[in-house]
């Protein structure tokens, strides 16, 4: 293969998980970038103008159903390793449009992985033994948890309650079956909810911080006592890198902190925090703001986290506590307003054109 220095193509890297792996490994790393992303409404390159010049980094608009494509950017730039974040993610509209999630995360995922496997066979041997595909996934392909089970580990039986997690069930599925049929070389990567910079303002988090932003109320599901083990995007993106450059082949790895968290103890010390970094004008808390809603159909109760085996066999430990990783990510969005407000008008305009549920 030859490439000075090595190339890894990565799937969705203009969405929320992408954009900050990306940079990361620009930072971190000597890897040869290639980002291939459909840039649907969650997926945009505001403040990207950095990347564009980048003497490491190549942006190609597509999609992962573009089978042509894929087989294109695999023979042009002969990566050695493959990144596959693309994916829709968002429950939500999983209930309201399931189809759209089965075309993306389940036949796009079949269709980079039959173009990958390809590319895979014709490669020399010592090319095969280097190269790797890292698919990531999420804890929520386990199901709901009751308050006395045991967090989910590598081992926990699959049992996925929404129509988003049951495709990215399936996906990972497909990307185990690659390598039990035909030695394909994957890993997989389940992580907990993730949080930070550049998350498209649907998410619980980014959703509370636009809201008080815009002072209008903020939404809680049924009683808020949801539980959920957050994980800040850059301690995930230290994560996917040990996995790619150390991970074993055929292994499955968990990622989260551990630490469990209701969704309204998030939403009540985001609230203090803006309280405090972005105070309403008539002085009163933004904790008077949160508005409970009817609950999400089939809302999973807990989601909780045993990432002991990432941090025994390659070294990973998350490095933000959640305190301090919501006051930096709320100082994002406050050091950003035109991105956000972009993003929102970007979204609004295709709902208007009927390309949204």
């Amino acid at each position: 293969m030859n490439s000075h220095p090595p190339t890894v193509l990565i799937t969705g890297g203009a969405g929320f998980i992408g954009s900050n792996l990306v940079m990361h490994l620009l930072a971190h790393s000597d890897w040869r970038i290639v980002t291939l992303d459909a840039l649907t409404y969650a997926g945009n390159l505001e403040a990207w103008d950095e990347l564009f010049t980048h003497p490491r980094h190549h942006f190609v608009h597509g999609n992962i159903t573009d089978a042509a494509l894929l087989k294109h950017l695999l023979q042009e730039h002969r990566p050695q390793a493959v990144m596959h974040l693309a994916a829709e993610s968002h429950v939500d509209r999983s209930i309201d449009g399931p189809s759209v999630f089965v075309q993306t995360n389940v036949c796009g995922t079949a269709i980079l992985l039959e173009q990958c496997l390809h590319y895979w066979q014709q490669l020399a041997l010592p090319d095969q033994k280097c190269f790797r595909l890292l698919h990531l996934s999420t804890d929520e392909v386990h199901g709901s948890l009751s308050p006395d089970d045991p967090p989910f580990t590598e081992s926990t039986r699959y049992a996925p309650r929404s129509p988003y997690s049951a495709t990215k069930a399936a996906a990972d599925h497909l990307v185990r079956a690659w390598y039990h049929t035909y030695g394909f070389p994957s890993i997989v990567a389940n992580a907990s909810n993730n949080y930070g910079p550049r998350q498209f303002p649907e998410k619980l988090i980014p959703l509370a911080i636009v809201k008080m932003l815009q002072d209008e109320p903020i939404p809680l599901y049924g009683d808020g006592s949801q539980i959920r083990d957050w994980l800040h995007v850059h301690d995930h993106c230290r994560a996917l890198q040990q996995i790619l450059e150390h991970g074993k082949i055929g292994e499955s790895y968990v990622i989260g902190t551990g630490i469990e968290t209701t969704n309204s103890t998030v939403l009540h010390t985001l609230c203090e925090l803006m309280d405090e970094m972005h105070p309403r004008s008539d002085g009163r808390s933004h904790t008077e703001t949160i508005t409970p809603v009817s609950d999400r159909p089939g809302h999973d109760q807990r989601y909780a986290v045993d990432a002991s085996y990432l941090r025994c066999s390659l070294g990973w430990q998350p490095q933000f506590d959640l305190t301090q990783g919501l006051r930096e990510t709320i100082a994002w969005y406050l050091d950003h307003p035109e991105w956000w407000q972009n993003i929102l008008a970007h979204r609004y305009a295709m709902e208007r054109l009927g390309q949204l549920p």
